[in-house]
């Protein structure tokens, strides 16, 4: 249930850089039978020459494949296409036959609501052996229930254009989210969860056990076992947590919001964005945002560039406030539900289980990156001294941003032209590369539908039908990838609807209700959302939304043109939605993406190695004119200069990361609690850039303590993760490797199928076929972080190194 927080979508540093304006984005850097690996090989490699056609051998995937890259790159295709969705009946929100109105959102929650009271009555009701058999799977209902509201109207109220229809969310949302607490604290399913463990947990299957598990941790997080008074200090902590953890995010701001300049000391800034924030020769830039990133890069004047780094990295004391706030009350609630700190309770059900573990794998990954930092910190002082022909310079905090695009600008590069990559990536070619990937790698692939009117939230969502060539329909894509004003710059993906197994007696308890909004019970038992017939019972789909943000070009033909970087957000997050796409698991409470947190970018990190491999590349990417191959040796250029300062970024998650475990410590217990100088010791300490200035708080605009209090090592953990499968399973692209079938299988029944019903260890250690890892624990992490070393010792070999 019972969750005591909602998850949002994960939006990692890197994904929010690929997101930057394009004048500051810098280029610097059914069925398709298993492929034979040669044969994948010579056949992507022909197709990138034009020799071959794409491989559609089942019936109309031919043109399935034609109409999905129309759909996204020719307007004038998609307005005819989407002309039924204008007429007819409404059939709701993601065909939701309650959500045909704001109204809808009201009946919607409170006829879930009901369900859900019969649900609880049932199970405080059991006593006999049979009855507590069930307790489980009507637990695991009653969640379902609950999400149903909660994870659809999260989405709704913020992406939908109409006001009524968000209001209506959000009230449906509160109501749902109030009920939902109550549960949590309510003794009795507590009780008899317990006790239905014991009498009958040996009848289980492994997923219904690890369900079990699952439901027993989120009782005992939520305080279910304390005194009433101390319940009612749990909830009360709770609620405060939540309210200024969220004034923290929202209002984050800096001490000095703008700062003003003559115009004339920002030479080195593209001009047209000075003049954008120029009035009578001053120039006002907000301390935040495109303008003070774009002249930290670019402006010569070191001292104009201290002035706009330290407003910069100076937040506000409301600011500061709210997040002592935040920190000493989280520590003050896992202390009231007897663990020894927060991160000990946040950790407990991720991969990591303990902040020593945390620790030694950021210490191992540490000692790995440091020497890599060392070379790039010498390159970009050779170019401060260079420059300013001084050779006793010291490297500045606010220089670190200007000198290394120095570098890169002085390396000579085809690709200083933002628009050549970009020429042979437009939006539909890409997303036939997708379904194209994933028909070689695990037999489905992406079929365009036209929306039934009132399905979606705006006229440019594309919905995609998932169809696996041995399954059917397994899974709704609802693709929202098109900038327009008011939308999050963001990229994201979000679960609608879990996947499920739908039991006979939900069905049976819809036929005898008999509401005529649907046409079956079936139907009925899903809200008439997507479901499907197996020879095992009837299947709730998963139900996904991609949301990306890329430029159209309004009154044009040309399609939406995306730079490689754009391409790789999309890869990656089209990692998630194919794992809540193949985690169909019988409990939504385990379903895809619903895993470890510190085991849940591992699919869409993986997916970024699959953007960058030529033999995946030739599926797809050609130029949108002349329909001539990429020089797949541009992505190699275009990588290398990528990764030229791959290891500065590093470490600055790292010292993240090592911020977000103390913070989250019995550290914040203390009434002398001070995370500046925590920042600061730990960048001193690990950093081998220069640190932060004093009377700086970088820390103040760190809103992920909030999201992913505890556990934000997850990315940096996960990228080892998929480097090494990368290497190991799919060869490093090597041979075709990223596009065998065999290698695909193996990464789809080791890990993806599982989505959380199974130990995440046991994932990694089955698709590497590595002992070591199975059981986890801080041995287990200290090895996940001394893999970067090889990988290090591996690009050496290959003369991949970070020089250029």
């Amino acid at each position: 249930m019972l969750k005591s927080v909602i998850p949002r979508p994960w939006i990692c540093s890197r994904c929010i850089r690929r997101q930057l304006p394009s004048r500051i984005r810098r280029n610097h850097v059914q069925a398709v039978p298993p492929t034979p690996l040669e044969d994948a090989v010579a056949l992507g490699f022909k197709a990138a020459r034009g020799q071959v056609a794409t491989d559609t051998t089942t019936p109309g995937s031919q043109h399935d494949d034609k109409t999905l890259g129309q759909i996204f790159d020719s307007p004038g295709f998609w307005r005819e296409y989407s002309q039924s969705s204008k007429s007819g009946h409404r059939a709701g929100l993601f065909q939701n036959r309650y959500l045909t109105s704001p109204q809808g959102f009201e009946q919607f929650a409170n006829t879930s609501l009901e369900r859900a009271k019969r649900v609880v009555a049932k199970i405080l009701a059991a006593s006999k052996p049979e009855e507590y058999q069930h307790v489980v799977k009507d637990l695991e209902r009653l969640s379902d229930l609950l999400c149903r509201i909660i994870d659809l109207s999260d989405f709704v109220r913020a992406t939908h254009p109409d006001p009524r229809i968000n209001h209506a969310a959000t009230r449906a949302y509160a109501k749902m989210y109030e009920y939902m607490n109550v549960l949590n604290t309510t003794t009795g399913l507590a009780r008899q969860l317990d006790i239905a463990i014991k009498t009958a947990g040996s009848a289980w299957g492994e997923e219904e056990r690890l369900v079990a598990g699952i439901l027993k941790r989120d009782f005992a997080k939520s305080a279910v076992d304390l005194p009433q008074v101390d319940k009612e200090k749990f909830i009360q902590l709770s609620q405060d947590i939540s309210e200024v953890g969220s004034e923290f995010v929202e209002n984050m701001e800096s001490a000095q919001p703008f700062i003003q300049f003559k115009s004339s000391s920002l030479y080195g800034m593209d001009p047209m964005l000075v003049k954008e924030f120029t009035r009578w020769g001053q120039v006002t830039i907000p301390a935040i945002g495109e303008a003070s990133h774009a002249a930290l890069h670019t402006v010569y004047d070191e001292q104009v560039r201290k002035q706009i780094f330290s407003a910069g990295r100076t937040a506000s004391k409301s600011s500061l406030r709210r997040l002592h706030s935040m920190l000493s009350k989280r520590a003050e609630l896992a202390k009231l539900s007897r663990f020894q700190s927060y991160a000990h309770m946040s950790l407990e059900d991720k991969m990591a289980k303990t902040p020593e573990a945390v620790n030694g794998f950021l210490q191992e990954l540490s000692k790995d990156n440091r020497p890599r930092v060392e070379s790039c910190l010498a390159d970009i002082l050779a170019a401060k001294r260079a420059y300013t022909k001084k050779p006793d310079s010291v490297l500045q905090p606010w220089d670190k941003e200007f000198y290394m695009s120095q570098v890169l600008s002085s390396v000579p590069s085809r690709l200083r032209n933002a628009d050549f990559l970009s020429s042979y990536f437009s939006l539909g070619r890409v997303m036939q590369g997708l379904s194209r990937l994933f028909t070689r790698l695990y037999g489905i692939r992406f079929v365009p539908r036209e929306n039934m009117p009132g399905e979606t939230w705006n006229s440019d969502v594309r919905t995609l039908d998932i169809i696996s060539e041995t399954d059917g329909h397994v899974a709704v894509l609802y693709c929202d990838l098109f900038a327009r004003p008011g939308k999050s710059p963001n990229p994201a993906h979000f679960t609608i609807r879990c996947s499920r197994r739908i039991r006979d007696g939900e069905i049976q308890e819809a036929a005898a209700i008999a509401d005529p909004l649907f046409d079956s019970a079936e139907q009925a038992a899903n809200d008439g959302m997507a479901l499907a017939r197996t020879p095992n019972g009837v299947m709730q789909l998963p139900v996904i939304a991609l949301i990306c943000n890329f430029a159209t070009n309004p009154g044009s033909k040309t399609p939406s043109l995306l730079s490689f970087n754009e391409v790789t957000t999309l890869f990656h997050e089209m990692g998630h939605a194919i794992h809540s796409i193949l985690g169909r698991t019988n409990f939504q409470e385990v379903s895809g993406t619903r895993c470890a947190t510190d085991f849940a970018e591992l699919p869409s990190i993986i997916m970024e190695h699959f953007a960058a491999d030529p033999s995946v590349l030739s599926l797809f990417a050609r130029h949108y004119e002349t329909d001539q191959p990429l020089p797949v040796e541009m992505i190699a250029e275009k990588l290398a200069l990528d990764k030229k300062f791959e290891s500065v970024d590093t470490e600055h998650q790292l010292i993240l990361s090592l911020l977000d475990q103390a913070c989250h410590s019995q550290l914040a217990l203390n009434p002398s609690f001070n995370t500046t100088e925590i920042f600061h010791s730990l960048q001193r300490q690990h950093g081998v850039m220069p640190p932060d200035p004093a009377g700086t708080c970088g820390e103040g605009f760190f809103g992920h303590l909030f999201g992913y209090g505890g556990s934000y090592y997850s990315y940096l953990f996960d990228r080892v993760l998929a480097e090494r499968i990368w290497q190991q399973v799919f060869s490093g692209g090597r041979e075709g490797g990223g596009l065998a079938r065999g290698n695909g299988e193996r990464f789809k029944d080791e890990v993806l199928k599982w989505g959380g019903a199974r130990d995440p260890w046991k994932c990694l250690a089955g698709v590497l076929r590595d002992e070591r890892v199975e059981n986890g624990g801080e041995k287990a992490m200290q090895l996940v972080g001394s893999w970067g070393a090889e990988r290090r010792r591996r690009d050496r070999l290959e003369g991949k190194g970070s020089k250029l």
